[in-house]
């Protein structure tokens, strides 16, 4: 199917200063990025920025890179700008590669778009995977999402969910089975609903939880889930997150 990738990347970044354009051997992240995203199986790649030195990193770099407001409260709110700037079509799929996503898989890529396809009634999509630390599963840093039958999510919380009652109840070391799973900062849009999405009211469950995407599920639309059997490579937060990708690299 086709679909496009858009990565937003603004400069301004209270943990990492300067995150898009951090150093990794030898390119600036956003740039690693956009690369890693052109290995899937998307039409286009482009990246949507707030900033000239992100849009003259991309030029120097020949990446496609478009400007948008400086204004913009969430990253959504760019990718809808950058929708209309682009001229997209209301039916195209959007794919949004977050900009401090340097060893991201195409293949998640390629697997967010493809559950647009199968799931005609979402207009969006995601990636989970399996929790295998119980750490992680209660840890509010990461965020969990239960999903019904169809592998379209029911709820995403910083709270370990579903709760294994009688496990977690009698202090069990191990996560339960089926293993909980964890959401991945991956997104798939139906155009005409990434222009919609930044004019819906902000939903109470989204403020708790700091989570944007519970407005989607408050407003009674649906998201399809890619349930990956590995694990997904963190992105860049902090500055011993960038040290461990350069190491990679």
């Amino acid at each position: 199917m086709s679909f496009t990738v858009l990565i937003p990347a603004r400069l301004t970044s209270t943990r990492l200063p300067r995150k898009p354009l951090a150093d990794i051997a030898g390119l600036p992240m956003v740039v690693r990025v956009a690369l890693q995203a052109a290995k899937s199986n998307a039409s286009r790649v482009v990246v949507a920025t707030d900033h000239p030195e992100i849009e003259s990193a991309c030029h120097q770099h020949g990446l496609a890179v478009v400007m948008t407001s400086a204004k913009h409260a969430t990253g959504s709110d760019r990718l809808a700008e950058a929708c209309m700037v682009l001229g997209l079509n209301r039916d195209e799929v959007v794919v949004n590669v977050q900009g401090d996503e340097p060893l991201i898989d195409p293949a998640i890529i390629n697997a967010c778009a493809q559950q647009l396809a199968e799931h005609q009634d979402c207009v969006m999509s995601t990636v989970a995977h399996p929790i295998v630390d119980l750490e992680d599963l209660l840890s509010t840093n990461v965020v969990k999402v239960v999903c019904d039958a169809k592998q379209r999510a029911l709820y995403f919380s910083r709270a370990p969910i579903p709760w294994w009652r009688d496990g977690y109840a009698q202090s069990a070391s191990t996560v339960s089975e089926p293993a909980p799973l964890r959401h991945v900062g991956v997104y798939g849009y139906r155009e005409w609903f990434l222009r919609l999405f930044p004019t819906l009211e902000a939903s109470p469950l989204e403020n708790i939880e700091s989570l944007e995407q519970l407005r989607v599920l408050w407003h009674g639309y649906r998201i399809a889930v890619y349930i990956s059997p590995v694990s997904h490579p963190l992105g860049v937060d902090t500055p011993q997150d960038l040290e461990r990708v350069r190491r990679l690299f």
